[in-house]
């Protein structure tokens, strides 16, 4: 048990190791050596443990995923109980944006992994795409219920409305990165968008 966990961790430093890379530098600086400068450990140990920089890269991505779900969770929880789904929206698309220094961190991580399928598009071109589906489904689930609440209008294809409002958030995420808005700013667009989105204003 000690020796399973024990690898996990290693694996785990490893993984944050590229992931800290991705974010301060780009992907195209994340070597193996690099990540095994980065985390301290020989070029042997990574190699070890994981056997191509695809395998690392895809490990590092699914922890990447956890830690955005963890934090989505967490404003879910923070959004009311029992959360109604305009409070779940919200606090989904509020905690994408880069608003605070773990957002940030997500969001230029994230956006070193879009570079590198931009430039290989066979690394990563089926597992990317992965988070982003989950997440739009997830959306289009609480547009259904806001739906059959009364809360939106019923000829709205959810799935596009899903699509839609995460495609300006990733795009408002952007801008705030770029220094064209600040994080309080994209914020009032959101809920702008919300508000017209949303029969009944105000509140969550």
């Amino acid at each position: 048990m000690n020796a399973r966990v024990d690898h996990e961790e290693r694996r785990r430093q490893i993984a944050e190791a590229l992931l800290r890379i991705a974010d301060t530098q780009g992907l195209q600086s994340a070597s193996m050596r690099a990540v095994a400068a980065e985390a301290g450990v020989s070029l042997r140990l990574v190699q070890y443990y994981f056997d191509t920089k695809q395998g690392l890269l895809l490990d590092a991505l699914a922890r990447l995923g956890a830690q955005l779900q963890a934090r989505m969770e967490k404003w879910i929880g923070a959004a009311g109980a029992p959360p109604t789904p305009r409070g779940i929206v919200t606090a989904v698309l509020s905690c994408i944006l880069p608003t605070d220094p773990e957002s940030r961190r997500i969001t230029r991580t994230y956006a070193a992994y879009y570079t590198l399928v931009l430039n290989d598009p066979e690394v990563l071109e089926k597992h990317g795409a992965r988070q982003p589906e989950l997440l739009e489904g997830f959306l289009a689930k609480q547009i259904r219920a806001a739906q059959q609440a009364g809360e939106i209008d019923p000829d709205r294809d959810p799935e596009i409305t899903a699509a839609g409002l995460l495609a300006m958030v990733n795009g408002l995420g952007s801008s705030v990165l770029g220094g064209q808005r600040t994080g309080d700013a994209a914020l009032a667009i959101l809920a702008h968008h919300l508000d017209e989105l949303f029969l009944t204003r105000g509140g969550v």
